[in-house]
């Protein structure tokens, strides 16, 4: 239980930065640039809050 706990935090981690990554390469202007990494910050929280079992 304690493992694939760990590893679904893990996978989530990873897939948020390589989003975020991939978000600074795209040819944004900053203002959108930074909207986008909002977003993909608090899916990324909300995603690793679901593995906690807060919601």
């Amino acid at each position: 239980m304690a493992a694939s706990l760990l590893i679904g935090i893990l996978v989530t981690f990873l897939v948020v930065v390589l989003v975020l990554w991939l978000v600074n390469r795209l040819p944004l202007d900053g203002r959108t640039r930074q909207v986008a990494q909002i977003v993909v910050i608090i899916i990324g929280i909300i995603s690793l809050l679901r593995y906690l079992a807060v919601f």
